[in-house]
């Protein structure tokens, strides 16, 4: 395999199951960090060509809703400097379609299964934790703070008081490792990392996407129809790096880090600063083969600096 981006001298044979990549998010064992992240890899079908899912560590699936979303009208999409902006709004087949039709092939060939769930309501949110829990999946994760929704999502993500008593109600709903997806739009991570770790949160995922957004300046109108939008992509590694860092050093709960990964060195940052394990996102539209491949570099990485995933898990000497 190709050593160059990591950094070696030498080819190692090496697996995506690698006893050095081995890794948890509380009760949630992973054979590697490596996973996807929502609103990119939708239900797991898009990417079979290019990548056999079971060498990822698992699969977390765009947002499932209690009923079907048609999302915003478009142009949902605009590339940026490093980056994109999206404003998809959530679409989906909602989750009676989810279990029945997407579900059972993804189980089949995905190693770990992590749902994303969300809502326009507290209602939604419980409604749809409730039919998930008997599911089968590994762990759910909870969107409280997308940006591109108009109803719920960031609304319920940007006060701790409220983020908390949302993640508490549905702690009582499910048995499910809960992990809950932060905005980094906000004044203090830190503190809403708290309250909803104490709420009953098993683990947090930082960061969802940057409110952004992109304007024509011939037709002086904004270039999405939603007007902003999620910014993702390499440009906010910097950014999530800092908020994993912070968080991870003031939490007792798993941390899984998300923003701007384009290769292995990213993840090894990331975990560097205190992440269990890795989404990756934006980079999936540009190299679709890209999932499979970082457990294969970061094996050769590990092995050749005489370390493991777990070694390297909050290792920053700072």
């Amino acid at each position: 395999m190709p050593t160059k981006q990591a950094g070696l001298t030498k080819k190692t044979v090496v697996s995506a199951a690698d006893p050095v990549l081995a890794t948890s998010v509380g009760a949630v064992a992973f054979t590697n960090p490596i996973l996807t992240a929502s609103g990119t890899y939708g239900s797991g079908k898009e990417y079979t060509d290019f990548v056999d899912l079971a060498d990822l560590g698992g699969v977390v699936t765009k947002s499932v809703t209690l009923n079907p979303i048609r999302g915003n009208p478009p142009p949902r999409v605009v590339e940026t400097p490093s980056g994109m902006l999206n404003a998809i709004g959530l679409q989906n087949e909602g989750v009676h379609v989810f279990l029945n039709e997407l579900l059972p092939p993804l189980k089949k060939q995905a190693r770990k299964v992590v749902v994303n769930v969300a809502g326009k309501s507290k209602e939604d949110y419980l409604e749809v934790t409730s039919i998930l829990d008997k599911s089968g999946v590994d762990a759910l994760e909870l969107n409280i703070s997308c940006p591109n929704v108009k109803e719920g999502g960031i609304a319920f993500g940007v006060c701790a008081q409220t983020a908390a008593g949302l993640v508490s109600e549905i702690r009582k709903r499910t048995t499910l490792p809960l992990w809950v997806k932060l905005s980094p739009n906000v004044t203090d991570i830190v503190s809403i990392a708290k309250a909803v770790q104490d709420a009953g949160a098993d683990a947090l995922v930082v960061s969802n996407t940057y409110l952004g957004m992109a304007i024509d300046i011939e037709k002086k109108k904004p270039i999405l129809a939603n007007i902003t939008g999620g910014l993702s992509g390499p440009a906010i590694h910097p950014l999530a790096l800092r908020m994993v860092w912070q968080v991870a050093k003031n939490v007792s709960c798993p941390v899984v880090a998300v923003g701007g990964v384009k290769s292995v060195r990213e993840v090894i940052a990331f975990l560097l600063a205190g992440a269990s394990a890795v989404e990756v996102g934006t980079m999936n539209f540009v190299d679709p083969s890209i999932c499979g491949r970082l457990p294969l570099e970061l094996a050769d990485w590990c092995r050749s600096h005489e370390t493991t995933v777990k070694k390297l898990i909050g290792a920053l000497e700072a």
